[in-house]
């Protein structure tokens, strides 16, 4: 079965700034491209990017995307103070689904970050 959710955007403030908070806490690439800014992916992966718009702006309520931090929650959680994020909700365990921890990003959009 495909996936999903195939692509997404992220709402931003201030785009350089954001590329620094999703670089530092997700430990990828982020390259700028055509205005926006595209997370690293790869095959079959869900892809998204950063933007800037008039119209759309960062919000902490409404959809949740949870980001995989691939075993390193706690390193993420951290890189996300440092990187102007506020922890909303601390490190928890989801049952069998591993752990997460909600912040807010460096633009004010309510995020989880996952791990097993």
């Amino acid at each position: 079965m495909a996936n999903r959710v195939v692509w997404f955007d992220v709402p931003v403030e201030d785009l350089s700034r954001a590329m620094v908070f999703y670089s530092d806490v997700l430990d990828i690439s982020v390259e700028e491209a055509h205005g926006v800014a595209v997370l690293e992916h790869s095959g079959n992966d869900v892809a998204g990017c950063l933007f800037k718009s008039e119209d759309e702006k960062p919000s902490d309520s409404g959809v949740l995307l949870y980001f995989n931090v691939s075993g390193r929650l706690d390193e993420a959680i951290k890189a996300a103070e440092q990187c102007g994020g506020t922890v909303l909700k601390a490190k928890e365990q989801i049952g069998a689904h591993g752990y997460r921890a909600i912040v807010l990003d460096s633009e004010g959009n309510r995020v989880a970050l996952h791990s097993e």
